[in-house]
């Protein structure tokens, strides 16, 4: 079968050619160009697991594109944030809670590991900067 591991870009993007070869091919399971194609399938995704990996958005990033993607508006979002908070934490002047996050998380499915995710905060910077000058 030759199949080697993945070390580097140039290894994967050769994996890549050839899994695109094999699945030209349409090959049935079991067969020596299936088995081929499985094998090297599943040493792309472990490869790519390790590699590429994608940076999470910030949380304020993340409910905003959200908002977008469901066609909400901060208003819709008052039963989950209060009005005055809301724009405290839009605006990055307060962080979320543990129960805006939970509710964030439930109602429109932002993954919680986002959501727990520290960020600046400008009342954060202010007294980051205030303890320096002490």
């Amino acid at each position: 079968m030759d199949i080697r591991p993945i070390r580097t870009r140039r290894d994967h993007d050769a994996a890549l050619r050839e899994i695109e070869r094999l699945m030209d091919m349409e090959p049935r399971r079991g067969t020596p160009e299936g088995d081929r194609l499985d094998v090297l399938t599943t040493l792309v995704e472990a490869w790519e697991a390790a590699h590429d990996v994608i940076d999470l958005p910030d949380p304020i990033t993340a409910i905003e594109e959200m908002m977008q993607q469901k066609g909400l508006t901060r208003r819709d979002l008052e039963n989950i944030i209060p009005r005055g908070r809301m724009s405290e934490v839009m605006n990055r002047k307060r962080p979320l809670s543990i129960q805006m996050i939970r509710d964030l998380h439930e109602r429109l499915e932002i993954p919680a590991e986002v959501l727990i995710q520290s960020y600046p905060t400008t009342s954060s910077s202010t007294q980051t900067a205030e303890r320096e000058l002490a």
